[in-house]
């Protein structure tokens, strides 16, 4: 088939230059068009010497009847807010959309309002958006003209508890998701005081606390593989000094009546036609650098005897499991491709 073509609008930045890095070597998609108002006029590997090479296209500002005049998809890796005010043009002009941000993902326009503090203007989209999480809604991607792709948090904490809530082996009430991010999942463009080398540098610290934005994704998703049950999570995230990678620890009581023995085997199966979700084996418990630079989800479920609880242990990179790779995993579906076209490569190491 004929490659597809891509536009990536907001290339400079991290999620934005990590879905070019990942396509070019991509055996089906071809970049058309990437897209920065700050850096427009340049070539992209002017701005990140590392693609030299490899992107031949110049920057430019977004236009959408230029991008959609080139692309087939276009990524849409602005900040929250963005695409709600673009999607649709493109949407009207045939351009299948995958947005990297939050602005689909919540399904209930008053959650987004309460969270990201203004009102939603494209309503009449967040019901045919499908979220992006191609482990649970694989067929409605590969039909879906707009995906919303999911956060990075949300992804590793609802890889680790979904199932067990589905297979009814975890009580949804006092769930528990405490996650560690690298710093890139600020964005490149986080100058604030906490973010610099000397304030990050050997630290460790916790921040949204009570009221993240990415918690109420996490519960709607949750709660939708908990049957329509509500699963209200206490999250809380802290930021870690190195680049890449979440680790999230994810706690739940047993289930009454449940029986822990078959938990790893459950797990085992339920993942057994995700190709990017990878179970350890008894006794291996993840490291981000497992799945460092790769689109890989590494989990461990363990039962604690002495608390009667569930504990999920699991790592991604924010970048690729959590942004860039997953988008591109999305994409795939959306046009029957091989999901695992351009993302099917081990993780860095050391």
């Amino acid at each position: 088939m004929a490659a597809v073509r891509i536009g990536v609008v907001g290339a400079t930045g991290y999620a934005g230059v990590e879905i070019v890095r990942l396509l070019t070597r991509h055996p089906n998609a071809q970049i058309t068009c990437v897209t920065s108002e700050s850096r427009s006029g340049v070539p992209l590997s002017a701005v990140f010497p590392h693609l030299s090479g490899y992107v031949p296209e110049h920057l430019r500002p977004f236009s959408p009847t230029e991008v959609a005049e080139l692309a087939d998809v276009v990524f849409l890796a602005r900040g929250n807010g963005w695409a709600m005010k673009h999607a649709a043009t493109l949407l009207q002009a045939g351009v299948k959309v995958i947005d990297i941000a939050a602005d689909f993902r919540l399904r209930d326009p008053a959650v987004w309002r309460e969270y990201y503090g203004c009102e939603h203007e494209a309503v009449d989209l967040l019901a045919e958006a499908v979220y992006g999480l191609p482990e649970f809604y694989r067929d409605r991607i590969s039909q879906a003209r707009l995906v919303a792709n999911p956060g990075c948090y949300p992804t590793s904490a609802i890889l680790a508890l979904a199932p067990a809530l589905k297979l009814g082996l975890v009580d949804p009430g006092g769930v528990i998701v405490c996650s560690a991010s690298g710093v890139s999942g600020a964005g490149r463009s986080k100058t604030e005081v906490p973010y610099l080398f000397s304030e990050l540098d050997s630290n460790y610290r916790a921040y949204g606390v009570l009221k993240h934005r990415h918690t109420p994704e996490i519960e709607q998703e949750l709660s939708a593989a908990a049957a329509g049950t509500a699963v209200p999570v206490t999250f809380t995230p802290h930021l870690v000094p190195m680049t890449r990678g979440i680790h999230t620890t994810a706690y739940a009581s047993l289930a009454a009546g449940a029986d822990p023995s078959g938990l790893r085997q459950a797990y085992e199966e339920f993942y057994s036609d995700a190709p990017f979700v990878h179970v350890l084996p008894e006794g291996q418990f993840p490291e981000t650098k497992q799945a460092a630079g790769s689109n890989y989800c590494r989990i461990s479920p363990v039962f604690d005897e002495r608390t009667g609880r569930v504990i999920v242990l699991s790592v991604i990179d924010n970048l690729v499991k959590g942004a860039a790779g997953q988008a591109i995993q999305n994409m795939n579906l959306m046009f029957g491709l091989d999901e695992t076209a351009g993302l099917d490569f081990p993780a860095m190491y050391p």
